[in-house]
């Protein structure tokens, strides 16, 4: 007996830590999908079409939790987040990524593309992708590109046609460089302001204007405190979706393979979302009436591209005169 207790205690231990082994290989990899935005924008739908996909294509296997309007990290936090390990993906706008590459300011140059078309030519291109892997030795890896659309401008002054029209207004911008020196370029004076902040700033007039595609102007309501909209397409604002490129490196080819497959699907569904969207809100804007849309002629167009030419000279060095070729060939002219 006292040489069968110690056995069958023994065995009782390995049959447990079998099964404890066993469960915790059934546990699926749970994968937080952490944004800034309500779920019903381009870009947290496609954060859903994300979790749709992937836990379709990798059944049991993992688990995507999907956290949507900040409620688990705001913008000055989210990147900090992910180099942690406390969340898996996130998807920033591709203005917030200077301090780790100087080579994605080539989104932020005024007047790049000439439309929505070409910016997507540009990154399905050999270049555009190769930036998706330009921060890995930061601990960073792009998995995708999403849009949310052609920047507008807006002010709440009566004519906004030339870029003199704008000189001495104080302007809402996203952190950038680019665009710092874009508005100072026109002689007006950028503001770095958090999104949360742009409504109340842009109603109480502790700024002027803004940028921003018409989706967003629509969503938050700035046309309502804006008196004119120009149709400038000046630029993109488009996010770079993201991940931890340790994390993503370690993962199971299958998983990996598997992940990979949900974000085609849902950059698509995303992408065709924010084109949907944009056109439906420039209409939904138009028949509000609170703010007057401009649309400009070529010649307007040429003298705001001649305008914010120097910009371009100042940035070519940081993010290389060959990347900026490339960028403009995918236009087609």
């Amino acid at each position: 007996m006292k040489i069968r207790i110690p056995a069958v205690k023994a065995l009782s231990v390995c049959i447990a830590l079998a099964f404890s082994s066993g469960a915790l290989a059934d546990q699926p990899i749970v994968v937080k999908f952490s944004h800034v935005v309500a779920e019903n924008t381009p870009k947290g739908q496609g954060a859903l079409k994300f979790k749709e996909l992937a836990e379709a294509n990798l059944p049991g296997k993992v688990e995507v939790q999907v956290f949507s309007n900040s409620q688990l990290f705001g913008d000055g936090k989210e990147m900090e987040a992910l180099l942690l390990g406390d969340v898996q993906i996130i998807a920033p706008s591709l203005a917030k990524f200077d301090r780790y590459t100087k080579k994605l300011q080539i989104f932020d140059l005024p007047f790049m593309f000439d439309d929505m078309a070409a910016l997507d030519r540009f990154q399905s291109s050999d270049a555009g992708q190769e930036l998706l892997n330009s921060m890995k030795s930061k601990g960073i890896q792009g998995l995708a590109y999403w849009h949310n659309g052609l920047k507008q401008m807006s002010s709440n002054k009566d004519k906004l046609v030339r870029p003199e029209d704008i000189k001495g207004l104080k302007f809402r911008i996203q952190s950038s460089d680019v665009l710092e020196a874009q508005f100072r370029q026109l002689g007006a004076n950028p503001q770095k302001l958090a999104f949360a902040e742009v409504y109340q700033a842009l109603q109480t007039g502790v700024v002027d204007g803004a940028e921003n595609p018409w989706s967003n102007i629509y969503s938050q309501k700035f046309h309502e405190v804006q008196k004119t909209i120009a149709v400038t397409n000046h630029g993109a604002l488009d996010y770079m979706v993201i991940t931890n490129s340790g994390w993503w490196d370690g993962l199971p080819e299958d998983i990996r393979a598997g992940l990979q497959k949900a974000m085609a699907g849902a950059t698509e569904h995303a992408n065709k979302l924010a084109a949907e969207i944009n056109d439906r809100d420039q209409k939904r804007i138009a028949e509000a009436g609170k703010a007057k849309i401009q649309t400009l002629t070529k010649r307007d167009i040429a003298a705001w591209r001649e305008a914010v030419r120097p910009v371009w000279a100042k940035f070519s060095d940081q993010i290389g005169e060959d990347l900026i070729a490339k960028a403009r060939a995918s236009n087609g002219d």
